[in-house]
C-alpha cells in the first residue's frame, strides 16, 4: 500500500475540496486534513453529516453556480491545489438537465477560467467511467466516448475542456474517470451499503439483473488516486484523462458470491427485484493500465477486504442514521435555523423571547436552536439562559468577559451556530420573532439575506426622524448599496454568514457588511414596537457613535468633502488676495481695514483644520483599532444541558 501521507504534505496549499459534502469528496478531504489544516471543505450550504465533527473554519459554504460566490472564494482562499468532486445527476432521481449541464460543466468552467489567470499547481477533477456510455467494455482513455444520459454528456464535456485548458493553455489539470466507488460514509441506499446491511442480517437486497456488471473500487484507493494526480502534475499530464478502477469485472451474481461468503448468508438471492437503471449494462469495466504508467496508481484493496471494512463502518450508525444518511432523505427536508439573540440587561425578556421562538419554529415545523449571547449584562441573564437550557436541549447560552457590544454578540453566536442559516435579534424584544415565517418564506423562495425593513416605530417622533435621516445620510455616504431603514433583525442564509465570518475587521457594523457581502437580498416591512421591559440602553451620544461607526466604516466621503472644501476656500482665498491688492492699489478709501476681517477668516480656518484633524482622527482611530489585532470577543463560558463550561483561552473547556 503507498504511504501516502509524504504525498499530501507535499501538495501546494492552500487546497480546496469542492464538493466535499459528497462521498467521495468528504473522503478525500478527511484524508488530507489528516496532514494539513490549510484545506477547506467546499459546501454548497452546509456541512451534513459527513462532515459534522469538522470545525467551522475549515468549512465554504459557496454556491458553485454563481459566479460571484465562486470569485469571492478564490480570492478569500487563494487556493493552489483544487480537487473539483461537485457533481448532481449521478442519482436516477436527480433528473432536471438544465442544473445537470450548470453544475457539472459550467460551474467548472467558471471556476478554472478564474484560476488560470494565478499562479496555480493542481486542478484534478472527478470525472464519471459513465463518460464511456455504451463503449464501457475496458475501453482505453483515447477510445471513443459514447454517452448515454445527461449526466454522461455532461462529464464528456468537462473532459474536453480540461484537454483543451490542459494542451492548449497550459493549465494543470487532469480528468479521473471513476468506476463504481464504495465505502465509508456512501449514502446508506446505494447498493454497497444496502448489500451490507440486509447480508448482515442474514438476507439480500432487492437486486438487478445477475448478468450486470461494475468495476467495484474503494474509496480509499481512489482519493490516494487524486492526491497522486495532484502530486505527479506535470505537462506531459496537463488535460488527460485517466481511468481509475480495479479493471475487474464484477457482475452481481459475483458480488452476491462474495458477500455470500463474507457475510455467511444461507438464503438465494431474488434477482430482477428491482428495476435497473437506464444506464446499467452487462460489460462494464475499465482498463486502469494509464493510471499505474501516469501516476503509479493500481486498486490494492480488493472487494472482500472492501466489504468488510464498509460493514465495521456500518456497524458505528444507529438506525436512524442508517435512514437518514441517504441524498433522497435530505432533497425534501426543511432547512433548520440558528436564532441567535443578543442580550445585555433583558433577564425579563429572555423567556418570553425562548417562548415566542419556540411557537415560530414548531409552527414552521424545523429544526432550529436558540442562541443566547449574554453580554456581560449586569442582571441575571446567565441564570435565566441556564434555567431555559435545563429545560429545552435547543437552548445554547454563551457569556462574554465583558460588554463587546451587539454587533460582536452576533458575530459569537455565528461562529458557533450549525443550522442552515442565521437570524439575528436584540433581546429586547423589538425585533418580533412571528416575523421569522414571513423571512423563511422568502428564503425558501431563493433569496439569501431577509432583512427587517421599519418602516415605523412606537417612539417619540422627533427620535424617529433623526434614525430616519441617519438611514438616508448613511446611504447617500456609503459607497455600497444599504438598504433604507434596515437594522441587524434579519435571516442570513449559511453561506452568506461564512463571507461575514471571513470579513477581518473588529469595529464591526453588521448591516453595512451584510450588505457589503452582497447576495439575493429583500427586505420584509415591519412595525417596530417600544422596548417591552425597562429602558433602552441607547442616548444621544450612542447614537452618535453608531452613525459614526457606520459612517467612518463604508464611507470616504468625509474626506473627499475635506479634500473638495480646501479646494474651493484655496480658490476662495486667491480671489479675496486678488480683490484686496485691487482694492488697495485702486480705491484705498474703500479697501478692508483693521483686525475683524482677519479675526474671522482665521477663526473660520482654524476651525476647519481642527474639522479635518478630528475626521482623519476618526479613521485613525479605526486603523489602530484593526492593526492591534487583539482578540474580537471573548468567551468566558458556554451553557448547555443545564451545565455551565468555563472556557480557556483557546476556547477549550476549563
Amino acid at each position: 500500500m503507498i504511504d501516502i501521507e509524504p504525498h499530501i504534505r507535499a501538495l501546494h496549499g492552500p487546497i480546496l475540496v469542492t464538493g466535499a459534502s459528497g462521498f467521495v469528496g468528504a473522503n478525500l478531504f478527511h484524508l488530507i486534513a489528516k496532514y494539513r489544516s490549510d484545506v477547506f471543505a467546499v459546501v454548497q450550504r452546509e456541512k451534513n453529516w459527513r462532515l459534522q465533527d469538522v470545525p467551522n473554519h475549515q468549512i465554504a459554504a459557496v454556491d458553485l453556480n454563481d459566479e460571484n460566490a465562486v470569485k469571492n472564494l478564490i480570492d478569500g482562499t487563494t487556493p493552489k491545489t483544487v480537487f473539483n468532486c461537485v457533481a448532481y445527476g449521478a442519482y436516477s432521481f436527480e433528473k432536471d438537465a438544465s442544473l445537470i449541464y450548470e453544475t457539472n460543466f459550467l460551474s467548472t468552467t467558471r471556476m478554472v477560467a478564474m484560476l488560470a489567470n494565478r499562479p496555480f499547481s493542481a486542478f484534478v477533477h472527478a470525472g464519471s467511467s459513465s463518460e464511456y456510455g455504451n463503449n464501457c467494455a475496458g475501453p482505453r482513455e483515447e477510445d471513443p466516448c459514447a454517452p448515454n444520459s445527461d449526466y454522461a454528456v455532461s462529464k464528456v464535456a468537462v473532459s474536453n475542456y480540461l484537454n483543451y485548458m490542459g494542451k492548449h493553455k497550459h493549465f494543470p489539470c487532469v480528468n479521473l474517470r471513476l468506476y463504481s466507488v464504495y465505502g465509508p460514509l456512501e449514502d446508506t441506499s446505494r447498493l454497497m451499503p444496502s448489500l451490507v446491511r440486509e447480508a448482515s442480517a442474514g438476507h439480500w437486497p432487492p437486486l438487478v439483473d445477475p448478468r450486470t456488471s461494475r468495476d467495484f473500487v474503494y474509496v480509499e484507493d481512489v482519493c490516494i488516486a487524486f492526491i497522486l494526480a495532484a502530486t505527479k502534475m506535470n505537462p506531459s499530464l496537463f488535460g488527460e484523462s485517466i481511468n481509475i478502477g480495479s479493471g475487474k469485472k464484477t457482475t452481481i451474481a459475483d458480488l452476491v458470491e462474495i458477500a455470500k461468503d463474507a457475510f455467511s448468508v444461507p438464503d438465494s438471492p431474488a434477482y430482477n427485484s428491482m428495476d435497473a437503471r437506464s444506464w446499467d449494462l452487462q460489460n462494464w469495466f475499465s482498463n486502469p493500465e494509464k493510471a499505474d504508467r501516469a501516476i503509479g496508481w493500481r486498486a490494492e484493496i480488493t472487494l472482500e477486504t472492501g466489504l468488510k471494512r464498509l460493514s465495521e463502518w456500518m456497524a458505528t450508525l444507529s438506525p436512524e442514521e442508517i435512514a437518514s444518511n441517504t441524498k433522497r432523505s435530505t432533497a425534501g427536508k426543511k432547512r433548520g435555523v440558528s436564532a441567535i439573540i443578543a442580550c445585555y440587561k433583558d433577564a425579563q425578556a429572555i423567556p418570553i423571547m425562548h417562548r415566542r421562538l419556540t411557537d415560530v419554529f414548531s409552527k414552521l415545523q424545523i429544526d432550529y436552536e436558540i442562541i443566547f449571547v449574554n453580554d456581560c449584562s449586569p442582571d441575571n441573564s446567565a441564570e435565566v439562559i441556564l434555567d431555559l437550557s435545563k429545560q429545552d436541549r435547543h437552548v445554547l447560552g454563551i457569556t462574554h468577559s465583558r460588554n463587546f457590544g451587539s454587533q460582536m454578540a452576533f458575530r459569537s453566536g455565528m461562529e458557533l451556530a450549525t443550522k442552515d442559516a442565521v437570524v439575528l435579534l436584540d433581546g429586547d424584544l423589538q425585533d418580533p420573532p412571528e416575523l421569522i415565517e414571513q423571512f423563511y418564506s422568502k428564503w425558501e423562495e431563493g433569496f439569501d439575506v431577509i432583512y427587517g425593513r421599519r418602516i415605523k416605530r412606537e417612539m417619540p417622533w422627533a427620535w424617529g426622524l433623526l434614525y430616519k435621516a441617519f438611514y438616508r445620510v448613511f446611504a447617500a455616504f456609503s459607497y455600497v448599496a444599504i438598504p433604507l431603514d434596515a437594522g441587524d433583525f434579519s435571516l442570513i442564509d449559511r453561506r452568506v454568514v461564512g463571507w461575514l465570518l471571513r470579513s477581518p475587521e473588529r469595529d464591526l457594523f453588521m448591516r453595512g457588511l451584510r450588505a457589503y457581502v452582497g447576495f439575493r437580498q429583500i427586505g420584509v416591512d415591519y412595525i417596530r414596537p417600544e422596548r417591552l421591559f425597562g429602558r433602552s440602553t441607547n442616548n444621544l451620544l450612542k447614537n452618535i457613535d453608531w452613525a459614526k461607526k457606520g459612517i467612518f466604516s463604508f464611507s470616504n466621503v468625509p474626506m473627499s468633502i475635506l479634500t473638495a472644501t480646501g479646494v474651493v476656500l484655496f480658490g476662495i482665498s486667491l480671489l479675496a488676495v486678488a480683490t484686496v491688492i485691487v482694492l488697495r492699489l485702486l480705491f484705498p478709501e474703500i479697501s478692508p481695514k483693521g483686525v475683524t476681517t482677519l479675526l474671522i477668516s482665521t477663526l473660520f480656518f482654524g476651525s476647519l483644520n481642527l474639522l479635518a484633524i478630528g475626521l482623519v482622527g476618526e479613521y485613525v482611530a479605526k486603523i489602530m483599532t484593526e492593526v492591534k489585532g487583539r482578540p474580537r470577543l471573548i468567551r468566558s463560558a458556554l451553557i448547555r444541558g443545564g451545565k455551565t463550561t468555563h472556557l480557556l483561552a483557546d476556547g477549550a473547556a476549563d
